[in-house]
């Protein structure tokens, strides 16, 4: 790479292209004084060197002025005929360069079609206003006019392909930074996905675990058979917990299809078991079943058990009651899932904490469980609310969309058809009371 004066870099090939074409020009236009006007060959005239060197001397700068030198040669080419050498195609080789160059990179295509026009025209009219016209002077004159222009439409032609060629590389880049954004984006999706089920499987056990790891460690010495029941359910619960953690790690290491049955995604068919499994830690859960059940969709179906498995387990961890009411609303167009509880939230469970070892929820960092609820719940065009109720204790309300109701509706079986208490009277009028995310699991 070599710098030239006028600032950037050039590469070294560009210098020999530049010198190859102007020694062609030049070697033209003397090729073009050999022939004079009264059609006999003889050396070269010195005019002949001057209108060579004066014409492929502003050659070199066409790039940064290509309409000057247009304007430059286009001049000298007038000359021709004034010194008495014949005006002849050979002799204009700079003009037919200039005028190629030029339409190369005008502006507009209007202003490179009149340049060279007017180029044409000047160096057609030199042919009889500086000497004797004659007929046998037609054919010159149209081969004079036609090189500029010819020079002209291959010249706007390569500009074309040029630009062409640049907008398919500029879409192509564009496309290829699209797929960027598009691979990065479904990689973020997927690492939330992956985040909030390994959350939804595991902080329920784990929760659990704890609660009846709790009460194992209360009823110690008072109750020693009360806490070996505690203790064999721990077992069963961390056990439950290992084989749910066990088959998402698998089937994120698998790199093709699972090869065997794949147990189907958890539903409200299973809020009976569910619900048990909360029994058996200490919290009494009541379901509360208004309007006539109905098949849901398999994403609003798992989204409504993940919403209520999350909701009840922050009861658990946060609330500080041993009880909550579930109510399902179905309509024709939503299902409503409300979870209730009448505990004093985060800061009973503080107060209540006991103990050197006691942590209390105001000590952990904000969880992701609301959050994770809100996402479930809008990615099947659902909303979800989560507040404190003004009587006190916590809600979880959400909206989920279900399709049409068809003439002949059919029950589903399991919890959605089992009614396991009826809901307090306030609890049926539980409505949203704000977006706040106190009480959120981790």
């Amino acid at each position: 790479m070599t710098n030239t004066g006028g600032g950037g870099p050039r590469q070294r090939g560009t210098w020999w292209r530049e010198l190859a074409i102007t020694a062609t020009a030049f070697a033209l236009c003397l090729l073009g004084g050999v022939v004079q006007v009264d059609d006999t060959l003889s050396p070269p005239p010195a005019a002949a060197y001057f209108i060579a060197v004066v014409s492929c001397a502003v050659l070199p700068v066409r790039h940064r002025a290509p309409l000057a030198a247009l304007a430059a040669t286009t001049a000298v080419g007038v000359l021709v005929q004034p010194l008495g050498l014949l005006l002849s195609p050979l002799i204009v080789a700079p003009v037919v360069i200039s005028a190629y160059s030029y339409s190369l990179v005008a502006r507009t295509e209007r202003r490179a079609a009149s340049a060279v026009s007017v180029t044409s025209a000047a160096l057609v009219a030199a042919i009889p206003l500086f000497g004797d016209f004659s007929w046998k002077d037609a054919s010159r004159m149209g081969a004079v006019a036609a090189f500029p222009l010819v020079a002209g439409v291959l010249g706007h032609s390569v500009r074309n392909r040029r630009a062409y060629l640049a907008a398919v590389e500029e879409r192509a880049r564009r496309a290829e930074e699209s797929r960027d954004r598009e691979a990065r984006r479904r990689v973020a999706e997927e690492r939330v996905r992956i985040a909030r089920e390994l959350h939804d499987l595991v902080a329920h056990q784990i929760t659990l675990a704890n609660a009846q790891a709790t009460v194992a460690a209360h009823l110690f010495d008072a109750r020693p058979e009360q806490t070996r029941k505690s203790l064999k359910e721990l077992v069963e619960t961390t056990g439950h917990a290992l084989d749910e953690l066990r088959a998402t790690v698998g089937l994120l290491r698998q790199s093709g299809d699972a090869g065997g049955p794949v147990e189907p995604a958890p539903g409200l068919s299973r809020l009976p078991t569910l619900l048990e499994s909360f029994r058996r830690a200490g919290l009494e859960v009541s379901v509360h079943q208004e309007g006539t059940a109905r098949p849901l969709p398999p994403g609003v179906d798992l989204t409504a058990y993940r919403i209520v498995q999350e909701a009840l387990t922050n009861v658990t961890k946060h609330a500080g009651t041993g009880s909550a009411r579930v109510r399902l609303a179905f309509n024709r167009d939503r299902v409503t899932i409300t979870v209730a509880d009448d505990g004093g939230g985060a800061r009973t469970v503080s107060t209540a904490s006991t103990g050197p070892s006691g942590s209390t929820a105001l000590d952990r960092p904000p969880g992701y469980g609301l959050i994770g609820m809100r996402e479930r719940a809008t990615a099947v065009g659902g909303r979800l609310w989560a507040g404190r109720r003004p009587e006190g204790g916590f809600l979880v309300s959400t909206q989920l969309p279900l399709p049409p109701a068809k003439d002949t509706t059919r029950s589903t079986d399991g919890a959605t058809t089992t009614l396991e208490g009826r809901m307090a009277d306030g609890a049926s009028g539980d409505g949203p009371t704000g977006d706040g995310e106190a009480g959120d699991a981790p």
